[in-house]
């Protein structure tokens, strides 16, 4: 362990960082006073930590940076670790993409969208929901209840009628004035606070509106707003509804088992449970540290912030914490532990989901291990592979040639992992050469970073496991890293010639000339087929992309006045390539510094060219 002077800390808050013998950055922490900090480390019995006189025999020196406040202090650790993304820091990892309904109701006719980002745009969002899929079957619902739009309003208007939603009942068809903003804006009241939960709101307010049209014998409006009223009925009825009291609420569980902390994270919204989400962590750090941490990480993404925390134990920054997550979302958010009561009974609630979370974890790392291991055998590799890592090519008649690698971590897909390629040194469609490419750029940033996979999947036959082949000797890597080819599977006839059946996929190893064949249903086979369909889509969607950004710098370098400074500018102004083809002309005229002809310029030219790709 080194030695060090503590004298020569302040009596500050800060941050400390932690380094090794090669200079690289171990672990960042803050603290309200800095010397105290760092006095735990060094005092005979440790802070209490397991890590810790693990983390310290690896410490050469460390360096410290003063701020003026503890907040300053939390949101320097917070920059720190994203920019270095230290060993013994805290790194979420969870086995899900969560989606949120979005609606901005500062446009003058809101609509609903399903978005994977929460931005601090002025719009609401409402979630996180785990399945897109059963979101989106909520929103038809929504839809035959309040006809909210669906599209553009400007794509919408250049059609000579409504659209059919509007036909079945599912829009209202503001595009095309049969519907008043007035009108609209009750309609959006209605989804949201269907979204937030208060049907029985919603049901009052249709009732009082519905018993008016009666009176003024409008009976077509009366008998709408009565269908809508049994609609909602209907709808709330299905749902299996917990209520725990107002307000929206963020609770956090911990389950701890050796070495690994699960943590569950229950959303409850207006007294409603709508889900639940779960992180496995390393127990690196003591459990109010690493608690910290994890909220930290978690809310400095973009996610939905509730009206209060409940955590399972107090945490000394909770006013720090309070404070700061109060001003990223502009209104208040309180960290409690309570004690008792209902809150007390949500906490307990979000610990057994956490126990849960980690037994079902373990029977599927279980059956992954098992999994791994039969891929061991098969493959005559010397280990079960935990790291798994799949390359593929695509171009389109050797332009723009891409590469992309998708990665399996422990058996499951880690998309954080995944890598894709611009082929910088093959003209024309030559598969091979630019594989060989790809190989040896991962290869070589991997011995330098010390990250190397276990075992390479090729897509392809044996022609690609022989530039793999080659690339792993060029390395001297062939006895640490495991070569594969997958091979499509072939379509052959039967003894008669008559009946075409289709072969399983076909593996192929060096030296051996026979495939490596799997059994039809084969969880190995399973899993080595999703992770080269990943790759294969990976490399597909960014061709697309690449395509699609050179189809339109070609368009727009065609036309008079728009040059390197002025498609940079747009694109800026725009946000994206999809965002300026769908802008109107009058969102075109409204870019700063933009001429009204060269605007108009711009927006006829990119809508032939979009007609031509649709044609």
């Amino acid at each position: 362990m080194m030695t060090i002077d503590l004298k020569t800390y302040p009596q500050a808050p800060g941050v400390y960082q932690m380094f090794d013998q090669d200079g690289r950055i171990l672990y960042v922490g803050k603290a309200k006073r800095l010397r105290t900090r760092l006095r735990n480390y060094f005092s005979p019995g440790g802070d209490g930590r397991q890590h810790i006189p693990l983390l310290m025999e690896k410490v050469c020196r460390i360096e410290v940076i003063v701020t003026d406040t503890e907040k300053e202090a939390l949101l320097l650790e917070n920059t720190l670790i994203k920019q270095h993304r230290p060993r013994y820091n805290i790194e979420l990892r969870d086995d899900k993409t969560y989606v949120s309904v979005r609606i901005d109701l500062k446009e003058p006719f809101p609509l609903l969208q399903i978005v994977r980002q929460v931005k601090n745009d002025g719009a609401q969002y409402f979630g996180p929901y785990s399945s897109a899929g059963a979101i989106r079957e909520t929103l038809k619902e929504i839809y035959r209840i309040f006809p909210l739009r669906h599209g553009s309003l400007e794509r919408c208007r250049k059609r000579g009628r409504p659209c059919l939603f509007h036909q079945i009942g599912q829009c209202s068809a503001p595009c095309h004035g049969l519907i008043s903003p007035e009108d609209y804006h009750k309609l959006v009241e209605g989804v949201i606070q269907l979204l937030e939960g208060r049907e029985s709101e919603v049901i009052e307010r249709l009732r009082e509106r519905m018993q008016a049209a009666s009176m003024e014998l409008r009976f077509e409006e009366a008998a709408r707003l009565r269908d809508q009223i049994r609609s909602i009925e209907k709808s709330v009825e299905k749902q299996k509804v917990t209520e725990y009291g107002g307000g929206n609420q963020d609770v956090i569980g911990l389950h701890r088992d050796g070495g690994e902390v699960e943590l569950a994270l229950l959303f409850i919204r207006q007294g409603n449970l709508i889900g639940r989400r779960t992180f496995l962590l390393e127990w690196k750090l003591d459990l109010p540290e690493l608690l910290d941490g994890f909220l930290q990480e978690y809310y400095s993404r973009e996610v939905i912030m509730p009206d209060q925390l409940l955590l399972p134990f107090p945490l000394e920054s909770s006013g720090l914490l309070s404070e700061w997550l109060s001003e990223k979302r502009g209104r208040r958010v309180q960290l409690i532990a309570p004690q008792r009561g209902e809150k007390k009974r949500l906490c307990l609630l979000a610990e057994r989901n956490a126990t849960e979370a980690y037994r079902q974890r373990g029977k599927r790392q279980q059956a992954r291990d098992e999994v791994l291991k039969d891929l061991a055998l098969k493959f005559q590799l010397a280990a079960p592979p935990q790291r798994i890592e799949c390359f593929d090519i695509s171009n389109v008649q050797g332009h723009l040639s891409v590469g992309s690698m998708a990665v399996l971590v422990d058996g499951e897909a880690a998309p954080a992992e995944y890598r894709r390629f611009r082929i910088k040194t093959v003209v024309g469609a030559d598969d091979y050469a630019s594989l060989y490419e790809v190989l040896k750029r991962r290869l070589q940033r991997g011995i330098d970073e010390d990250k190397l996979p276990d075992m390479i999947l090729i897509d392809g036959g044996k022609g690609q496991l022989g530039v793999l082949t080659t690339v792993l000797q060029e390395f001297n890597l062939s006895g640490r890293i495991g070569a594969v080819g997958i091979a499509k599977s072939r379509v052959v006839a039967n003894v008669k010639g008559k009946v075409v059946e289709r072969s399983e996929e076909r593996f192929f190893l060096p030296g051996r000339k026979n495939p490596v064949n799997f059994r039809q249903g084969a969880a190995g086979l399973f899993m080595l087929e999703r992770l080269r369909d990943e790759a294969h889509r990976f490399a597909i969607t960014y061709h697309r992309k690449l395509r699609s950004k050179a189809n339109l710098r070609s368009s727009l370098e065609d036309i008079p006045g728009v040059g390197p400074a002025r498609r940079k500018a747009l694109l800026n102004y725009f946000g994206s390539l999809k965002k300026l083809r769908a802008a109107s002309l009058a969102e075109l005229e409204q870019m700063p510094g933009l001429p009204a002809n060269l605007a108009q310029a711009i927006f006829q030219s990119l809508r032939g060219d979009a007609a031509e790709e649709s044609s």
